[in-house]
């Protein structure tokens, strides 16, 4: 199958349909449609300016921004001007930030809407030209307005090749520092051209954007699959508006992570206790009508694919949104195959795995149980890193560092971590996933670590979700303790969980504890709570730190 590159494909839809509007964008409560003829007009401009101000092709500029409409106009501005984009995170710390903008190299820095953004002020270096959204953000070089007006829109614009470098992709960093992922223009092609029919996405479908559009599964999955279906893109305003803008958007595709699914349901759950859910959803007419009003509240009444990717969710919570009327698809991928891996299509769904491989996609289990990809997708490798991408492409094959296994029908389900599995002070391995998968079923439970390595038997660490931190301790004990006791009996001896501390202080990004991509960054919570670990009474197998 041969398919339209990035450019291209935003080019038919200038064609094709110029004054449909594509990007909404709330500013002050007001939302400002942009057609596509006026993505064009704006990314052309800003692509001129890109140029006139000396960036050249090949060279890096950087996007740091929370997401709104200038972000995607932003990328295609780079794109236009034959340039390669390198997202940050917003959340990203400033150390972090100023690794990634001397190891690529960066010419220029667009900035847009950031929470604290005086703390990431020391992260960009002086030489690093910086232009300016039309958001209050850090100090700039140069504004978006003066630029936009001050130059015509860009006639000989950069033309697309399938190996063009398109953009740096910097993962999240669990361990160390962050690798750059290199994409080309081929691998976003290709994923969101086979995406969209398969999610059997058009120009009918709307999108809602706030997930970072800095990783790969955001930038994949809205981004980009909007841009080759021609659907609409509403972003949030702010955290503070986000439920506002979601009931306002009413998207048909809607993509979360399993954390905030969880505040999603905590947040029903507040209005309409679980008990009077329960007995409501059980009366025929009635039951249908409610579970219509809680889609309705949320904003999710339209939704026809719901997608859950980041991290597992218990299949609990999958439940529980299965019996209002939603359907949450778990996907699977990463960013080094621009997230475009194992998938749960609607209507073929199987709660626990991670859906069957997409087309023109291949997927196998190593001896080992590490999950290897090939296609298209795979990236061409770590930027300035051989070695190491040497060793995560082997003979054309992405190897994940993922465990997994895959059914008689295809579907693939995690197992673990091929580097996560530790040793206890007994010789015995502990595979720590689905032991943290059945611990996190607790509602009580907002995030889970095991640790082991060199105990004599693995203990959970335990973030508690805030619905635990209104409870009586009495009651969360004796729950979290009833939940121990079951998952212990149905453990081997050397995996029994001998305690749950509970720690005090919630996993943040801003703490170190978690990636700006929400995965707990294991190393730093063993090396964290390891006295207090040392502390911990033998007799009693619940502590609170």
């Amino acid at each position: 199958m041969s398919e339209q590159l990035p450019l291209q494909r935003f080019a038919h839809w200038v064609a094709t349909c110029p004054d449909r509007v594509w990007l909404r964008q709330p500013v002050a409560r007001t939302w400002y449609p942009v057609t596509w003829r006026q993505a064009d007009d704006q990314a052309r401009r800003l692509a001129s300016a890109l140029r006139e101000l000396g960036c050249e092709p090949g060279d890096r500029v950087a996007i740091l921004a929370k997401n709104c409409a200038e972000w995607v106009l932003s990328d295609l501005a780079i794109m236009l001007a034959g340039l390669v984009s390198v997202p940050l995170y917003p959340l990203q710390s400033a150390e972090s930030i100023g690794y990634v903008l001397r190891h690529s190299a960066c010419k220029a820095i667009i900035l847009g809407k950031l929470d604290a953004a005086e703390h990431l002020e020391p992260g960009i270096p002086a030489e690093v030209m910086r232009i300016a959204m039309p958001y209050p953000t850090l100090r700039a070089d140069h504004d978006w307005g003066e630029l936009l007006s001050s130059h015509e829109p860009l006639r000989d614009a950069h033309e697309q090749q399938p190996d063009d470098l398109l953009s740096i992709l910097y993962t999240s960093g669990t361990t160390g520092q962050p690798k750059g992922v290199m994409q080309t223009a081929r691998a976003f092609a290709f994923a969101s051209s086979r995406s969209v029919v398969e999610m059997g996405l058009g120009q009918g479908d709307q999108f809602f954007s706030y997930l970072p559009l800095s990783h790969a599964a955001e930038r994949f999955l809205v981004e980009t699959n909007s841009l080759y279906c021609g659907g609409g893109i509403a972003f949030v305003e702010s955290l503070e508006t986000f439920a506002e803008d979601l009931r306002e958007v009413r998207p048909t595709q809607f993509f979360s992570v399993p954390r905030l699914w969880t505040r999603f349901q905590q947040g029903v759950l507040e209005k309409l206790p679980q008990r009077r859910l329960d007995r409501l959803l059980r009366l025929p007419l009635l039951g249908a009508l409610v579970a219509r009003q809680v889609r309705r509240g949320l904003g999710l009444d339209r939704a026809r694919v719901l997608v859950s990717g980041a991290a597992p969710i218990p299949v609990a919570l999958l439940e529980w949104y299965r019996r209002i009327g939603l359907t949450i698809c778990e996907g699977y991928g990463m960013t080094e195959n621009f997230a475009y891996g194992n998938f749960n299509r609607p209507g073929q769904v199987r709660f626990g795995s991670v859906g069957r491989v997409m087309p023109d996609n291949e997927v196998r289990i190593a001896e080992d149980g590490e999950i290897l990809y090939r296609s298209p997708a795979l990236m061409a490798g770590y930027y300035l890193e051989p070695d190491k991408s040497a060793e995560t492409l082997r003979d054309g094959w992405l190897h994940t560092g993922d465990k997994g296994e895959i059914d008689a029908q295809g579907y693939l389900r995690i197992t673990g971590r091929v580097k996560d599995i530790f040793k206890t002070s007994k010789g015995k391995y502990v595979a720590p996933a689905p032991i943290e998968g059945e611990i996190a079923k607790s509602h009580w439970v907002e995030q889970v670590c095991l640790m082991g390595s060199g105990l004599d038997q693995p203990l959970a660490l335990i973030e508690l979700s805030p619905a635990a931190r209104e409870q009586a301790r009495a009651r969360v004990e004796a729950d979290l303790l009833a939940t121990l006791a079951q998952l212990n009996g149905n453990l081997s001896p050397h995996e029994r969980v001998s305690h749950l501390l509970l720690v005090r202080e919630p996993w943040t990004v801003d703490n170190g504890c978690m990636t700006p991509t929400m995965k707990i960054r294991r190393n730093v919570l063993e090396a964290r709570y390891a006295p207090a670990v040392e502390r911990l009474d033998a007799r009693q197998a619940l502590h609170w730190e």
